[in-house]
């Protein structure tokens, strides 16, 4: 994986995290936010290849989507 995938990994991580304290949703083991942000961070990759729209402003759309599920 490259540097710049692993980075948005690691924001996704921090963010998911975030948003599950600010949601009162107890957080869950390391390795499934890991696997959650991985999830994230592809299909944020896929949309911004379909749309052309900026990873890191979809990638905080889909973060934020937690609290509405």
């Amino acid at each position: 994986m490259g540097f710049f995938k692993n980075q948005e990994i690691k924001l996704a991580v921090r963010m998911l995290k975030w948003k599950y304290q600010n949601a009162g949703i107890p957080l869950p083991e390391e390795s499934v936010i890991e696997k959650y942000a991985e999830k994230v961070v592809e299909d944020a990759h896929r949309i911004a290849k379909e749309r052309g729209s900026n990873v890191m402003a979809i990638i905080k759309d889909l973060v934020a989507e937690i609290q509405k599920k």
